[in-house]
């Protein structure tokens, strides 16, 4: 794949070109562009400077804590206000938040309205805007309404990470360790002693982690099977993430992956799959990155009941994607809750 140009699932990789060619060929009636007070401020000038097109843009406040149907309704009124029609286009520009449910409230508005993802954090860059999953929030749990589909075309700009903090950098980081692990022993081994805040070096690793995520997406767009080993430290990750969501110290979504990666990674060595030398690694490694945060890991029996909700269970059994070795992954797998107890305990214990 061209780290400078199209990869395949029209997704292109610093291309101005592409994404005014795109909106030229869609020929829209008119053009609404999704954003948040970050993204109008740090990136959408790139827009007015880089396409021709017209464009209406459509105001939502930040963070996790937003992505919810009043947020929707808000978006859609706002569309209808401003007279969209069926041909309309939607250009999505932030993050994680804005491309879930800037897409499905494009896939369900007039039953469905054309749009182009354009992600501007790491996280969304490497993860949520690949793949045709979209989605809100709902009660406390992530991501329970949503659907599957493409957009128009999904145009990523490194360009964009300049403008974030660290710590926006390191919760994307999070999902780049996670390939590595499920899918690719290298770049596992890769990540040792890689700066984070160092956004130069990224433009590799989004080309690398779209290539993996398609790769697996491709075989099993709807997540019936293979696409399910995506979700590894996801299912421990959601509930510490939606626990926390309105605490003044909320956690951001990779940085409570990070802890489920420890803990899933507890558990597959637990059921029999990695080794003890391979889960203190791992523990180490991602510790290294994103700190020790035991706090996150209480209270156990409110996170469990989280968990209970996951969309992999089973017949009320817990489904996980599991390690069964470092750079491979299987799912499915079913876990007795004494094992996903013990996961937390292990993630709190301070180690020498």
């Amino acid at each position: 794949m061209n780290q400078n140009g199209k990869t395949n699932n029209n997704i292109y990789i610093n291309d101005w070109n592409a994404l005014s060619i795109e909106i030229q060929k869609i020929s829209p009636s008119s053009v609404f562009v999704l954003v948040d007070e970050n993204t109008e401020k740090h990136c959408l000038y790139y827009l007015l400077d880089k396409i021709e097109a017209t464009f209406k843009v459509i105001r939502i406040k930040s963070g996790e804590v937003n992505k919810n149907i009043d947020t929707c309704q808000h978006i859609w009124e706002s569309l209808i206000r401003h007279g969209a029609d069926r041909k309309s286009l939607l250009i999505n520009l932030g993050g994680g938040v804005i491309g879930d449910m800037g897409g499905f409230c494009a896939a369900v508005f007039m039953r469905g309205i054309r749009f182009i993802q354009m992600p501007t954090t790491l996280l969304s860059q490497v993860d949520s805007s690949v793949g045709g999953k979209m989605g809100i929030d709902f009660l406390q749990y992530k991501n329970m309404i949503g659907l599957f589909g493409n957009p128009s075309g999904t145009f990523i700009f490194t360009q964009f990470l300049r403008t974030l903090p660290e710590r926006e950098l390191k919760s994307g980081f999070a999902e780049i360790i996670k390939y590595g692990l499920i899918a690719d022993k290298n770049v596992w081994q890769k990540l040792t002693g890689f700066t984070i805040s160092n956004t130069e070096d990224y433009t590799q690793w989004v080309s690398l982690s779209v290539e993996i995520k398609q790769r697996i997406t491709s075989q099993d767009f709807n997540e019936s099977g293979l696409r399910k080993i995506l979700n590894f430290g996801h299912t421990v990750g959601h509930a510490i993430e939606s626990y926390w969501m309105n605490d003044d110290k909320a956690l951001m979504h990779g940085e409570a992956v990070a802890i489920g990666m420890i803990a899933e990674a507890f558990i597959s060595y637990r059921t029999g799959y990695i080794s003890e030398e391979e889960l203190f690694e791992i523990r180490r490694k991602i510790i290294q990155y994103f700190g020790h945060h035991p706090r996150y890991v209480k209270p156990t029996e409110a996170l469990i009941a989280l968990m209970q909700s996951d969309k992999k269970n089973e017949s009320g059994t817990f489904r996980f994607t599991l390690l069964k070795e470092k750079g491979q992954a299987i799912f499915d797998i079913p876990v007795p809750v004494t094992y996903i107890e013990e996961s937390l305990i292990f993630y709190a214990t301070v180690l020498k």
